[in-house]
């Protein structure tokens, strides 16, 4: 959870996938096979419930501001005191009196597993997804053309949703967005005893907002994705080109995982504080946070969805919306001001 996101739209989004394992026939398998409803996965592969645990100082405005909104929405939750925190979790060590929000609503969204519900849907809606396509050049007009390294495509309308390689994709379009693409180091780390942070013990996500030092958020996700091992990652990385996210890690990478294992030490005891397992992800960063959805500022046939900066992909029912409407000229459900292009100015704003 972010401060700046959008109750409504959180809310909205998570229904989306919620529901997205109920609907529809059955579809076949790639093995060929015909698989049971919901398109081979059951409700709880795509979005688990665990709860999000926030961490802080009594005093955090971020935590009060979070609580608040909570409220308002009506979501359930639960303000841990420092005491209180120790008897329920005893495997978080805590350094300050540090206190806890619980939000019960938040979870997991399985990322690969909900790509796939949302192919098939495609799919089954009559729509192609194809892979491994490189654009080459677009040519705008009434008719707008895309070709790419294996064919060539004609539509009335385009929506460009890129991420790391967007401004790749607009220079064809003669634009450049304020955005930063950085490398992620997502590590996991091995439990001491397994299961001892595991879904099945009733531990949650956690959301460091001042438990570590760190210049950024640090977040976890219970140990399930990789059995008896738990994400503990940080939410910033590096300048990077999208293009080399697998090659050998900079010196400033390895800066990152020393801030990880520094936490991991202090404050999960019952992990190793060494990463079993490091992967890696690409962010696309605006300068304020907020995602790019609006119109080219040129083309009016032509939409452009970009900078998630690390937190859009549980949002993405909600924002394949949004882009629809702006591509049908639609009336868009949802304010889009604090999205628009526009809103740049100085030297990190788009231009022509």
């Amino acid at each position: 959870m972010r401060t700046r996101e959008s109750p409504e739209r959180a809310a909205k989004s998570s229904e989306v996938w919620r529901a997205a394992g109920k609907a529809g026939p059955p579809a076949e398998s790639r093995t060929g096979q015909p698989d049971s409803p919901p398109y081979g996965l059951p409700p709880r592969s795509v979005a688990r419930q665990t709860g999000v645990l926030l961490l802080g100082i009594k005093e955090s405005q971020d935590l009060k501001t979070i609580q608040a909104t909570l409220s308002r929405w009506g979501v359930k939750h639960q303000r841990l005191s420092s005491e209180e925190l120790k008897q329920r979790f005893p495997n978080i060590r805590l350094a300050r009196g540090e206190v806890g929000l619980l939000d019960k609503f938040g979870g997991i969204l399985h990322a690969s597993k909900a790509l796939r519900v949302l192919q098939d849907a495609v799919q089954r809606l009559g729509g192609k997804v194809c892979d491994g396509e490189k654009v080459m050049e677009i040519k705008p007009g009434l008719q707008i053309t895309v070709k790419t390294t294996s064919s060539t495509y004609q539509a009335k309308n385009l929506v460009i949703t890129a991420g790391p390689w967007t401004n790749r994709v607009l220079s064809l379009l003669g634009i450049e967005l304020p955005l930063q693409t950085l490398r992620i180091n997502v590590c996991y780390w091995r439990e001491k005893v397994p299961g001892s942070y595991g879904v099945s013990r009733g531990f949650p996500c956690l959301l460091d907002l001042g438990l570590s030092l760190a210049p950024h958020h640090i977040y976890g996700t219970p140990s399930m994705e990789y059995p008896g091992l738990m994400k503990v990652s940080y939410h910033h990385g590096n300048n990077a080109d999208p293009e080399e996210r697998d090659c050998p890690a900079a010196f400033s990478d390895a800066q990152d995982i020393q801030i990880l294992s520094r936490f991991v030490r202090d404050h999960l005891p019952d992990l190793e504080p060494k990463p079993a397992i490091v992967e890696r992800c690409m962010y696309t960063n605006t300068p304020d946070g907020h995602f790019i959805l609006d119109r080219h500022p040129k083309y009016d046939n032509i939409v452009i969805g970009a900078g998630f900066s690390g937190h859009g992909f549980k949002l993405s029912p909600v924002v394949g919306k949004i882009l629809y409407e702006l591509s049908m000229k639609l009336t868009p459900s949802y304010d889009l001001t604090p999205f628009r292009i526009s809103r740049f100015s100085g030297p990190g704003k788009a231009h022509l």
